[in-house]
């Protein structure tokens, strides 16, 4: 047998129990040798016979069984009997797929073409495959087995060797086929030839059921493969490579928080966390270190009694087969653990074997979020069993180049990674330990006279202790190009293009057609600022409900109502300013970006559509150094212990940003309209004065005069100059994230005192020429009419003197709505926004008021889908931030928020 792992359920202790694949002694009668046509007498047992045992039959949740039998010898009705039906894949369906006649034999190529493909992608996706067809010849299986190894999954055979008289007669009673009468007994001596070299043929496990009993009294029994500890769900404190420094290892364990217990000699044997968690080696644990059977000792201890479990490294791997007196070649540090084991007892020696012999090559833990190996495994390998996915876990891959010091030059995998597990290794060392991409390597050197590493998981907490000296000269220099001490590549085509689906906490899977990925890629691509600062896009808003009142088309009435019928009686109400959403990245200095983002700098200021928000970099600064000023006096980043701070705002005036568009749009059409009444109105009363009676059409385009000169005063708020700073206004509403942090689902009350801070350390500093501006707001209780009454009289006192309106929040920020409401997760409007009388102008034309009834048709469903989504991934994406996730994954989410803007949806909204 190979030592290939992951046949079977783990040990309790985590190691894999040694056993044969074949599940009977191996068959050793000769061949049977017959006449091509002639039938051997049927045996049958007697009928008084003793019942047979029931086999119990051993197959791996995700291996590829092979049913190996001949015609008539009862496969269908097997698979039928202890398999899914959708798990089954057979030769005969096949032919009635590409044929129409399971029957066609002449289909027989193309079926299994098809049959193929389908074994194929079932096993790419991880699933229980079984194939129903002979499958007595060689070539067949071979092919099969080919397809388990290409997707490294266990190949299973389970034969059904019955007598060739019983498969005649049950053939002769099937009336849709008719076979040749020596098809039946060819077939069954191909079988009985095959069975004795289906393990060389490369199949893992091999059951042989001989005769009917046998397989009418089969059962099937499922079984975990050795690398499943999913259910494990830790805490964890992952160890990095320790190589015989066991003093160390008991230094750092004890840090962990771990009890040590000692045997009568006084050596470590175990060790305990009093709160439960659990220890995890990733390898090499032994070699070119002082005390390589003590470190064994002790790992052996924790695993055995449950408190560790403990995955190979190349050098366990290499020193067991020397101890098995296996041909090695003794170098890097071989000799020295030889030599320590010698002084120990034999039986000593028989349980490190042993322990050895049982390691398994990686394992999924916590639910398949976290996959320990020694040396890397790419997300394709994770829970497959085959020797390239063991090789990979120990060795790793190579370029096959060798570096000055004739050592091999590792591919850099961990860069290219996009899993959703974490993946933790060690096996290449690093001067520190630090995350690529949701990988990270925890070999610190400790035998080279670094440090002795270990992760805390899940709080991704990184834990060392210095190497008490040099105990063995590396041959070469830990570097910090080394994987695992860089950032990888910050964004890949693949990350982003064709059709994407992104997993939300909040919201589920959301979608992102390809269409709108282009556009997005395009917009990205061409005018975003430095990707490794955009960590967020804010979503769209959606408006609250029409409103039926006279003369409105929005009134704060609908909102405070949609609330309250959600369940929210706590919401606050804010003041809508005449600017343009801008997101800010602020450092409290120079350098304080770099760690997480990887570029220095003051910061950054972008739109909604991660465009530069002002184009003058000089400008930017200025407005940064005003927030960063203002963040340090009031304390604020000190409060969060944080060296940055993310934050949602509005810029103004309007036309800081949107100048050309009021130029081209805006103040075009009031100019026309100015150009143009006046002589209209004169005319008319031309007219009217020859006596034609006109007074309608003279009072409508009077109207009209009037609704123009609103429309230009409705703009014009929102315009003033500027030169440098005089004049802009910075209106920060809410505080995003900060390291580690993401303080989004934090109460808003929350975010307008910490916001409230930063305007008055800004005021008190400069208080002729202020840049931060504060946000109006007003406390609602939704079930309280008085309440209600109070915050829709504010709204109409700030529209009437001239404002945009107010944007409704649930208090709480994060929200979710009653039970049975049919939304994905609860998730209600995290805001809708209540636009005044007059600024609708802007929004509709100048006369809009005077088509209400047709435009309070407009249909909001999509528009409050499309808030809600963008929100969700808004939202994953601070969590990813928070979490310190690789650039790619926090831009998976802030991408998709761009793409989910280029779909069609009403811009007046």
């Amino acid at each position: 047998m190979t030592t290939d792992d992951d046949a079977q359920s783990p040990s309790p202790t985590g190691a894999a129990p040694a056993e044969p694949a074949v599940t009977e002694p191996a068959v050793t009668e000769p061949a049977v040798t017959e006449p091509a046509v002639t039938e051997p007498a049927v045996t049958e047992p007697a009928t008084t016979a003793a019942p047979v045992k029931a086999r119990r039959l051993p197959v791996t949740d995700v291996s590829l069984v092979v049913l190996i039998g001949t015609s008539g010898a009862g496969k269908s009705s097997f698979a039928r009997k202890h398999f899914l039906p959708t798990q089954v894949i057979s030769s005969d369906f096949c032919r009635g797929l590409v044929a129409d006649d399971e029957n066609d034999q002449s289909a027989s190529a193309e079926a299994f073409d098809v049959l193929h493909y389908i074994v194929g992608k079932r096993l790419a996706a991880g699933r229980l495959t079984v194939v129903d067809a002979t499958n007595v010849q060689s070539e067949a299986r071979k092919q099969l087995v080919r397809i388990a190894r290409d997707h490294d999954v266990l190949p299973i055979a389970i034969v059904l060797d019955v007598p060739p008289g019983v498969c005649a007669e049950r053939n002769r009673s099937r009336p849709d086929r008719q076979l040749p009468a020596h098809v039946v007994p060819r077939q069954h001596r191909e079988l009985r030839r095959s069975v004795r070299g289906l393990e060389r043929e490369g199949f893992r496990k091999v059951h042989v059921l001989r005769g009917e009993a046998e397989v009418e009294a089969a059962e099937i029994v499922p079984e975990k493969r050795f690398n499943d500890l999913r259910h494990l769900t830790g805490p964890f404190d992952i160890v990095g490579d320790i190589h015989g420094c066991r003093s160390e290892l008991e230094t750092l364990l004890t840090r962990l928080g771990y009890a040590l217990a000692r045997d009568d000699a006084g050596r470590p044997v175990d060790a305990v966390h009093p709160e439960g968690r659990t220890a995890v080696f990733v390898g090499d644990l032994v070699d070119r270190g002082p005390d390589t059977p003590g470190v064994l000792r002790l790992v052996m201890g924790m695993v055995a009694a449950g408190h560790a479990v403990c995955v190979p490294g190349n050098h366990e791997n290499k020193l067991g087969r020397a101890m098995d007196g296996k041909k090695v070649t003794v170098s890097h540090g071989l000799q020295e653990s030889l030599d320590q084991l010698a002084g120990e007892s034999e039986e000593f020696r028989a349980e490190v074997r042993a322990f050895m012999r049982g390691l398994v090559s990686h394992y999924l833990l916590d639910g398949g979020a976290l996959v320990v190996c020694h040396a890397g495994l790419p997300e394709k390998y994770h829970g497959r069993a085959s020797g390239r996915v063991r090789s990979h876990a120990l060795y790793g891959d190579t370029t096959g180049e060798t570096d000055e010091y004739g050592l091999p030059v590792r591919y850099p995998w961990a860069e290219e990674y996009r899993g959703k597990a974490l993946v933790v290794y060690g096996h290449t060392p690093v001067p520190v330990a630090s995350f690529l991409n949701n990988t990270i390597c925890l070999d610190t050197g400790c035998v080279f006279g670094g440090s002795l590493t270990a992760l805390r998981y899940p709080e991704r907490e990184l834990v060392s202790v210095g190497a008490e000296q040099e105990w063995y000269a590396p041959v070469r220099p830990m570097s910090t190009d080394a994987p695992g001490s860089r950032e990888g590549r910050p964004l890949d085509l693949a990350d982003v293009a064709g059709r994407r689906v992104v997993e939300t906490a909040l919201h589920g899977r959301i979608a992102v057609r390809e269409e709108n990925a282009a556009a997005a890629l395009e917009v990205m691509s061409r005018f975003a600022i430095d990707p490794r600062l955009l960590a967020y896009l804010p979503p769209t808003m959606a408006p609250s409900a029409t409103s039926r009142r006279p003369g409105y088309l929005e009134h704060p009435e609908e909102a405070f109502f949609a609330y309250r019928e959600d369940g929210v009686r706590q919401v606050i109400c804010e003041e809508k300013h005449m600017g343009s959403r801008a997101v800010v990245l602020v450092a409290r200095d120079d350098t304080a970006l770099e760690k997480r983002f990887g570029l220095a700098g003051p910061g950054a200021i972008w739109t909604r559509t991660g465009r530069a928000f002002l184009g003058d970099d000089c400008l930017t600064a200025a407005v940064l150094g005003r927030l960063r000023a203002a963040a340090e006096r009031s304390g604020l980043f000190d409060e969060l212990r944080t060296g940055w701070l993310l934050l949602d705002a509005e810029l103004m005036p309007w036309s800081l940003k949107a100048t050309e568009l009021l130029r081209r749009q805006y103040a075009a059409v009031g100019a026309a309209a100015r150009a143009a009444l006046p002589q209209v109105l004169t005319a008319l009363e031309q007219a009217a004065g020859r006596g034609l009676d006109l007074s309608a059409l003279t009072a409508r385009q009077r109207q009209r005069a009037a609704d123009a000169q609103a429309f230009t005063e409705a703009y014009r708020r929102y315009c003033w100059p500027t030169e440098g700073l005089s004049g802009i206004r910075l209106a920060p509403f809410q505080v995003l994230a900060a390291e580690g942090a993401n303080l989004a689902v934090r109460p808003h009350d929350e975010h307008l005192a910490w916001i409230d801070g930063l305007v008055d350390a800004d005021h008190a500093a400069e208080p002729q020429a202020p840049v931060l501006h504060r946000t109006g707001r007003l406390l609602v209780d939704t079930g309280d009419e008085t309440s209600v009454a109070a915050a829709v009289a504010w709204w109409e006192e700030l529209t009437g003197a001239g404002g945009e309106g107010m944007v409704v929040k649930p208090l709480a920020s994060l929200a979710r709505g009653k039970a049975g409401e049919g939304r994905p997760g609860g998730l209600i409007q995290p805001g809708v926004k209540v636009r005044g009388r007059e600024y609708l102008r802007i929004i509709y034309g100048p006369d809009y008021t005077e088509y209400l009834d047709q435009l309070r048709q407009r249909f909001l469903g999509h528009k409050r889908s499309l808030a809600l989504r963008e929100y969700a991934l808004g939202l994953e994406a601070l969590d990813r931030l928070a979490a310190g996730e690789p650039l790619w994954r926090v831009h998976e989410p802030v991408f998709a928020v761009l793409a989910l803007e280029s779909e069609p949806v009403d811009p007046r909204l």
